[in-house]
């Protein structure tokens, strides 16, 4: 039965100017290259923010011949779920309008195009954000929408995703550092 396994990655530190990677952020990404050294990846997926972009160019050396592309889906979106608990209005309504994902439409495209299993296996990395691990783990475990919340990761940390044609999807770890 065929498989399709996702490494979800936060992107590496961000510097306080904002402007891509800190010096930790890239000694972060080079541990993660060498954690992921003899992975073998079917393609490298990141966000086309200079967080996402820097990481990945520091971690591909070690995945030799793997396809890297940029991935619209998994840019730093917030996903605003149709209806969550009170509790969290005022956090939602602080999200702007341009980092709003209503819906949240394109993380759901993004977990139905990533997650989809082919006719043989597959395992990709996926470069990306915070709040879009946080979605990915939050489907994966069929909680409510809102429920994203709270699932933080840390920079450079691991999340492994499988989905397979005959069973549910399945979380295999969530936020592993000890490459760090």
């Amino acid at each position: 039965m065929p498989s399709t396994t996702l490494y979800l990655v936060r992107h590496g530190e961000q510097s306080p100017e904002g402007a891509g990677l800190s010096a930790a952020g890239r000694a972060q990404a080079t541990s993660l290259g060498r954690r992921l050294t003899g992975t073998r990846f079917d393609a490298v997926h990141h966000s086309c923010l200079p967080r996402a972009v820097q990481t990945t160019q520091i971690v591909t050396p070690f995945l030799p011949g793997v396809p890297v592309h940029e991935c619209d889906l998994v840019k730093d979106r917030t996903p605003v779920p149709d209806s969550y608990p009170a509790r969290y209005r005022d956090f939602f309504a602080a999200v702007p309008e341009d980092e709003r994902d209503p819906g949240p439409a394109v993380l759901r495209e993004a977990v139905e195009h990533l997650g989809a299993v082919g006719e043989r296996d597959r395992t990709d990395l996926v470069v990306t954000h915070n709040f879009v691990i946080g979605w990915f783990v939050r489907h994966v475990l069929d909680a409510p929408d809102w429920r994203w919340l709270g699932l933080n990761q840390a920079n450079c940390g691991v999340t492994i995703v499988r989905w397979e044609t005959s069973r549910p999807a399945a979380l295999i770890c969530f936020n592993d550092v000890g490459h760090l």
